[in-house]
């Protein structure tokens, strides 16, 4: 039944200015909407609601991911930009944080201003 229904992403903001500048000015983003309730983002296609609440706890996992032919390249952009990529005990991650997974993968995570994780992946066989 939604198999052909688009999907809407979801995620919460206690910091609606600060999360309007990184997903907008940061992560490239365009507005769609600033209403009192949630800051809508396009994100090549797929409707991205930020919510806007008043307190939030993130999540300690990842919320949020964006599919990237070349993470190096993405990386590096976004670490120009002001973000800091995650370290995590236990994987092995290059200099740049970036972990590759057993099966080929490339992972590397970053939080947004409100602390939720979000992260970037490229596919083996993706360069």
């Amino acid at each position: 039944m939604l198999n052909t229904a688009a999907l809407v992403g979801f995620v919460a903001t206690a910091t609606p200015e600060a999360a309007k500048h990184f997903y907008g000015c940061v992560l490239g983003l365009p507005l769609v909407e600033d209403s009192p309730f949630a800051l809508v983002f396009n994100a090549n296609g797929t409707t991205l609601r930020v919510q806007k609440v008043e307190r939030l706890s993130p999540a300690p996992y990842t919320a949020l991911g964006w599919n990237v032919s070349d993470i190096r390249a993405a990386v590096q952009s976004l670490v120009a930009k002001g973000v800091a990529f995650q370290r995590y005990d236990g994987l092995h991650q290059d200099q740049l944080g970036i972990w590759s997974t057993p099966g080929g993968a490339l992972v590397a995570w970053f939080r947004d201003p409100d602390g939720n994780v979000l992260s970037l992946t490229q596919s083996p066989g993706e360069a």
